[in-house]
C-alpha cells in the first residue's frame, strides 16, 4: 500500500496540463508516425487506407500510453518488494535478454513452415535494442545513469509485449505499420516525463 500511494503522489505532479498536453502529443505522434510509415511503405495508398492507419495510429498511441502508466505502476511496486540494492535492475535486464531470445526463437518456431530464416526473424529485436540502448543513453544523460535500465526495458519489453498483436501475424507490413508508431509513443513519452514532472536528478520514475 505504501508503493502504490508513493506511486498515485508522484503521478500527481504530472498535473491536469501537463497530462493532457502528454496524452494529445502523445495521440499526435501516434497518428503522424503510423501515417508517415505506411506512405514510406506504400506512396500509392488511396485516402481510404490512409484514414485507416492514421486511426491506427491513435489507437497505439493509446495502447503505448496504457503500457507506460503500467510500467510505472510495476516500476514503483517492484522496487517496494525487492530491497536489495541493484536486484531489481539485474531482474530487468534478465527478462529483457529473456524477451530478446524468445522474439527471435518462439517466431522462428512458430514460422517455421515460412522458411524465413531465424536471421530474418533477428532483425527486428536487434534493431529495436539498438534504438532502446541509444535512448536510454541520451535518457541517462539528460537525468542520472540510474534512468539507463529501465529505459531500455521500457522502450524494448513493453514495445515488444504491445506489438505482440501484429508478431503473431507474421506480416512485414502490419509488423511495421504498429511497431514504429508504438515505438515512437514510447520514446516522446520517457523523453517527456522528466521534464513535465520537474525531476531531473529523479532516479524513481523511469
Amino acid at each position: 500500500m505504501k508503493t502504490i500511494a508513493i506511486y498515485i503522489l508522484e503521478v500527481k505532479r504530472l498535473n491536469l496540463k501537463n497530462y493532457t498536453y502528454l496524452f494529445f502529443t502523445t495521440l499526435l505522434v501516434g497518428a503522424v508516425s503510423a501515417l508517415l510509415t505506411g506512405l514510406v511503405l506504400d506512396p500509392t495508398l488511396d485516402i481510404k487506407v490512409i484514414s485507416l492507419i492514421f486511426l491506427s495510429g491513435l489507437m497505439f498511441s493509446v495502447l503505448s500510453q496504457m503500457g507506460f502508466f503500467a510500467y510505472m505502476m510495476l516500476n514503483y511496486i517492484a522496487k517496494g518488494m525487492i530491497t536489495k540494492k541493484g536486484m531489481w535492475e539485474i531482474i530487468q535486464w534478465i527478462l529483457i535478454v529473456i524477451t530478446f531470445l524468445d522474439v527471435i526463437i518462439l517466431r522462428y518456431s512458430f514460422f517455421e513452415e515460412n522458411n524465413a530464416g531465424i536471421l530474418a526473424y533477428s532483425i527486428l529485436p536487434v534493431l529495436l535494442l539498438i534504438a532502446s540502448l541509444f535512448i536510454a543513453w541520451v535518457k541517462s544523460k539528460a537525468t542520472n545513469f540510474h534512468a539507463f535500465t529501465p529505459t531500455v526495458f521500457f522502450i524494448f519489453v513493453v514495445t515488444m509485449i504491445e506489438a505482440v498483436p501484429s508478431l503473431r501475424d507474421n506480416n512485414e507490413y502490419s509488423t511495421i505499420v504498429m511497431v514504429v508508431p508504438l515505438l515512437c509513443c514510447n520514446i516522446w513519452q520517457i523523453m517527456k516525463l522528466h521534464k513535465l514532472v520537474g525531476k531531473k536528478q529523479n532516479n524513481t520514475q523511469q
